[in-house]
């Protein structure tokens, strides 16, 4: 039967002929009482033939009413597979394919139940009702666990169109309580492993349920699984995202904050990175230098740098260079590179990493105290921000001064010029200053042809300075002795003149707001100079108190002898000074 359209009958179309024929159906009936009262009759098979008609239409409509159904089914399927492919929103997805699932089937109740991949537990995902309402938690626990227990164990759908009656069910305490009916379970299925399950039920209606309703819930039910794994993929890769974009902000800030310039490069040498550190040293700005060959960016190098990158990207060397570039516009620098391999995860090395430090202020700031410390004592040098602390006055200690003539003018050869004179003398404090510098003395200054050393002050804190006090005399001895071997003189005629003392003193600043020197004063510095002064060619001479305090802290240094000699009256002082002159055994 063609429709007006060209197509086949419409379900409508079928409707309304039907009604047609049962219009005549039911006027050939009465006509047939008409024609028998007047003695006449139809044509044999008239009423029949109509009703056959009658039955094969009602057929029709009950093929085309199912078929529509089926197709209704069908198109819900595909905007249902639309819907879960064109949003994020998974939830309100799931919860509009429910609704058409529940009004397609005819169920009372729709459930989407999933498997934690955590706990392992199996937790209600979605909950809904045949007024397209999220149903009471009540609802949630009126489902068959025996139905459930059954999909999971099988991977199979269940179906059952009387479980109240069902043989399968009698176990079932929920189906007993609730008096469950219509009964269709479906699993949730990705691949070979299911993820929940899809549950639909009618407590009121037997028979609800058929093969169709099962293909349709099947059907979902794979786009369900399918859509549930691709959000939580989707949560994974965000998650993921996320956790890569902070770390690299970390990294970034990490990068940006080092203090030290960091570049790194391809395999053909051309820029991957450049952090602010960098730009600073180079004078060139990341936006200038980020895909540009490395030498283009670097100040002229050696002509061996080259050779040198290529041995880390192809040798997988480490080196570490000291260079003294021209930087175009600003002058010599002093850049130190520590150049290392760049490799990926796989250990593959795809570039180079370089770490650059600008040296140049450093090196001026070496080269300024390397000047400095032929002027002043290197423990005065290196320690100056201590004795910059201390105001102009200073500070009592407990120390050992030395005061040593290390050979007077008299005893040079006649006729040395001036400057012949002062390079001699300058033969003696060195060998004077280094055998001083041996016990850690500070040599607080040089006077002629004697120096005075300190022991134990803020910038060579001793607890036994007496002791090495000590062994600093015994150096110098032993150093100039041979120096006067090294001069052709007499050997058994030796110059130096050492005396010691301990006690205390005052020691700091004096000078002005402008210009400083430090210094020890006191009691204790002059007795130890004028011991110096009354001993003989030859001779080491130190006061009790310095015996004293070595013996307390240290000892003597090994192999000395000492001789006490008649006690000395100092100029300036009122009683005697016990002394003992110092020998090696």
């Amino acid at each position: 039967m063609a429709s007006t359209a060209g197509g086949y009958a419409s379900i409508e179309e079928v409707r309304q002929l039907k009604t047609l024929v049962d219009d005549v159906v039911t006027g050939l009936r009465s006509q047939q009482e008409l024609l028998r009262i007047r003695g006449m009759s139809l044509p044999p098979g008239t009423i029949q033939n109509a009703q056959r008609l009658l039955t094969q239409i009602e057929a029709l409509e009950a093929t085309l009413t199912e078929d529509e159904r089926e197709l209704a089914q069908l198109r819900t399927i595909g905007a249902t597979s639309a819907m879960l492919n064109s949003s994020l929103d998974l939830d309100a997805v799931l919860s509009g394919a429910m609704d058409e699932v529940i009004n397609l089937t005819e169920a009372e109740r729709g459930f989407l139940l999933l498997i934690n991949p955590v706990t392992g537990e199996l937790e209600f995902r979605l909950v809904r009702n045949a007024e397209h309402e999220s149903a009471s938690p009540a609802d949630a626990y009126q489902v068959s666990t025996t139905i459930l227990n059954e999909v999971f164990a099988t991977g199979a759908p269940l179906l059952t169109d009387n479980a109240f009656r069902d043989p399968r069910m009698q176990d079932s305490e929920t189906i007993a309580q609730f008096s469950l009916r219509s009964v269709l379970a479906v699993p949730l299925q990705y691949k070979d492993r299911i993820i929940g399950a899809v549950y639909v039920d009618n407590r009121l209606k037997s028979g609800v349920f058929t093969d169709r309703e099962l293909t349709l819930l099947r059907a979902f039910a794979n786009q369900v699984a399918v859509a549930i794994e691709n959000a939580r993929l989707f949560a994974d890769v965000q998650a993921t995202l996320a956790d890569i974009t902070e770390i690299n902000e970390l990294i970034e800030n990490v990068f940006a904050s080092i203090g030290s310039g960091v570049i790194t490069t391809d395999a053909e040498d051309r820029i991957l990175t450049y952090n602010q550190a960098a730009s600073d040293i180079l004078r060139r700005a990341p936006d200038t230098t980020l895909g540009r060959p490395l030498l283009d960016v670097l100040p002229p190098m050696s002509d061996d740098f080259e050779a040198q990158l290529q041995a880390v990207r192809e040798q997988d060397q480490r080196l570490t260079i000291e260079a003294q570039p021209e930087m175009p516009g600003y002058g010599p620098v002093v850049l130190s590179m520590k150049l290392s391999p760049l490799k990926d995860a796989n250990q593959k090395i795809e570039g180079v990493a370089m770490v650059l430090d600008d040296l140049t202020a450093e090196r001026e700031r070496e080269q300024v105290l390397n000047v400095v410390r032929r002027y002043l004592p290197p423990g005065m040098v290196d320690n100056i921000h201590e004795i910059s602390k201390l105001a102009l006055g200073g500070e009592r200690r407990d120390v050992t001064c030395l005061f040593a003539e290390v050979c007077p003018l008299s005893s040079f050869e006649a006729g040395l010029s001036a400057p012949e004179l002062m390079e001699r003398l300058n033969v003696y404090m060195t060998r004077a200053t280094d055998a001083v510098y041996r016990a850690n003395g500070l040599i607080d200054k040089y006077n002629g042809t004697e120096i005075m050393v300190l022991f134990n002050t803020q910038l060579n804190p001793q607890q036994d300075h007496a002791h090495y006090a000590i062994e600093a005399a015994l150096y110098l001895r032993r150093a100039l002795v041979s120096l006067y071997a090294d001069f052709d003189m007499p050997p058994d005629e030796h110059f130096f003149r050492i005396g010691l003392h301990s006690g205390v003193a005052t020691l700091g600043n004096v000078g002005s707001s402008k210009r400083r020197n430090f210094t020890a004063i006191g009691d204790t510095i002059n007795l130890a100079k004028r011991l110096q002064e009354n001993a003989r060619s030859g001779q080491i001479i130190m006061s009790e108190d310095t015996l004293r305090h070595a013996q307390r802290w240290g000892g003597l240094p090994d192999g000395v002898r000492l001789v006490e000699r008649e006690s000395i009256l100092a100029k300036g002082r009122q009683q005697r000074t016990p002394i003992f002159e110092v020998f090696e055994s």
